[in-house]
């Protein structure tokens, strides 16, 4: 093995040829990538497909078809519990011991993290503004995901996993939350690896991007490098019949007949496809976009 190769997989997220379906649907099929360390990344895509099952398989609750994954140097499906530790892992819906308070939750979990981090989870709690006997069952869904997201923080984890730690927060909190997200991420060397519906919140904050289509190659690499190529542009010409293909990534028609034009290239290149196709691009024109509109343009807005 050359020593490039034994390095990717030295990283903290090493998935290769990975396939996996169920009930007959492929969910993943060959796919492949790896994680720096030190890095924030981004898994984005539209539900279903295949978020949440790939980081089922990167902690083993799902074994693949084919293909691997590792975490930290470990086959995903065998992972020791030194490493487990190293781990700190958020699933959708904020799974909480409802029955137990706020004081107790520290005094249960913080044994089995050796570089937990009491600071950080007090800190987290006292902006709740609620006392140490406070029962999480009887908080608010927003305010269990503070307490949530407080512990894993306070794990201290190398490779953070996050499946939509949007669930309940405000705008104040989730911002809040980010902050200290990136804080520890940069402080330590971490790597985080997050999916979110907020699309928003995934500009602010990563440095790389996995963006999952359905039938379709995904996306991997560096955020800035994605916004500095992929563009958008608006086509007046309501009579025409685009179709996506060849350089032209997405063609969508808009209500008011016009039509929106995802490529990785620049206009000179885009209004050559169309008058190669028979269609003029006089009225073509480039058109800003947030993360929010190429992640629509990239997998579709339906």
């Amino acid at each position: 093995m050359s020593q490039d190769r034994e390095a990717v997989r030295d990283r903290p997220i090493v998935v290769e040829d990975l396939c996996y379906a169920y009930g007959g649907k492929v969910v993943h099929d060959r796919l492949s990538f790896s994680v720096e360390p030190g890095r924030i990344v981004g898994l984005l895509g539209k539900n279903g497909v295949g978020k949440t099952t790939l980081i089922k398989l990167l902690m083993g609750f799902l074994a693949p078809v084919s293909g691997t994954c590792r975490v930290l140097g470990e086959a995903s499906h065998a992972l020791s519990a030194p490493t487990k530790r190293r781990i700190g892992l958020v699933f959708e819906g904020h799974l909480a011991y409802e029955f137990l308070t706020i004081e107790e939750t520290e005094r249960f979990l913080a044994p089995w993290y050796p570089r937990w981090r009491k600071a950080v989870f007090r800190d987290f709690m006292d902006r709740l503004g609620l006392p140490p006997g406070h029962r999480i069952g009887d908080m608010s869904e927003g305010q269990r995901s503070q307490v949530v997201l407080a512990a894993v923080l306070a794990q201290d984890p190398d490779l953070l996993i996050l499946d939509d730690y949007t669930m309940g927060l405000d705008a104040g909190y989730r911002r809040l939350f980010l902050d200290h997200l990136v804080h520890h991420a940069r402080a330590g060397s971490k790597t985080v690896f997050v999916t979110s519906h907020v699309v928003q919140d995934m500009e602010r904050l990563v440095d790389d991007v996995i963006l999952l289509r359905r039938g379709g190659s995904p996306y991997l690499g560096p955020l800035n490098e994605f916004m500095g190529s992929f563009r958008r542009f608006r086509l007046m010409a309501p009579d025409a019949d685009l179709r996506a293909g060849g350089l032209l990534h997405n063609v969508e028609r808009e209500a008011d007949g016009t039509w929106s034009i995802y490529a990785f290239h620049p206009a000179d290149v885009v209004g050559t496809t169309l008058q190669n196709a028979g269609i003029d691009p006089a009225r073509l024109s480039e058109v800003p976009l947030s993360l929010e509109d190429a992640f629509v343009g990239y997998t579709g807005s339906y």
